[in-house]
């Protein structure tokens, strides 16, 4: 039995459930989460500097243990991540699930006024997520597509030879996925 994965890096499009999966995952394994959206957003919905975002991410991947989730490819994250990572989940459901899985988010966060990231302010409204231009539903219609096709090339390429890859198309998949890995007492 090979051991379990130690450095995990959790990716998927916008609501593919890639922030309640890795939570859990670390949870289960007694390693510290990482939220990549939490390093990346400063108050007022603002992306912090760039430099400043790669100091965090190459902070948060120099532990022995972790998972984390998030993409910002484009602003570096996985250049950092996945050289230090064993492993990559990949959350691919299908369109209407992710559309599905966004709506109830969208309603639950805009009733409760949740901060998302502490000390930022934000907070989802149904405004924000309904009738903006920067809607979560427009961005996972515009990249889920290009990071099907893409992904896998991504993953096929050397320097990634290292990664043992899961792709889940289905929740039940990443659940029973989730289900065998080994609870710990913690770090």
């Amino acid at each position: 039995m090979s051991p379990p994965p130690r450095r995990i890096s959790v990716v998927g499009s916008t609501g593919s459930g890639k922030t309640t999966f890795a939570r859990e995952l670390a949870r289960r394994l007694g390693v510290p989460h990482v939220e990549l959206d939490a390093l990346a957003w400063g108050p007022n919905w603002t992306l912090v500097p760039e430099d400043l975002f790669k100091e965090r991410v190459g902070r948060a991947v120099e532990g022995d243990a972790w998972v984390i989730d998030g993409n910002y490819a484009g602003r570096g994250a996985r250049d950092l991540v996945w050289p230090r990572a064993d492993t990559v989940v990949w959350l691919d459901p299908p369109l209407g699930a992710i559309f599905a899985r966004l709506f109830r988010r969208a309603v639950r966060r805009s009733r409760s006024g949740e901060e998302l990231w502490p000390g930022t302010g934000n907070r989802e409204t149904l405004r924000n997520q309904f009738l903006s231009r920067d809607s979560l539903f427009w961005w996972a219609l515009k990249t889920s597509r290009r990071r099907r096709r893409e992904l896998p090339l991504i993953l096929a390429r050397p320097e990634h030879a290292h990664l043992t890859v899961h792709r889940f198309r289905r929740a039940e998949e990443a659940a029973a996925w989730l289900e065998h890995q080994p609870a710990t007492a913690g770090l």
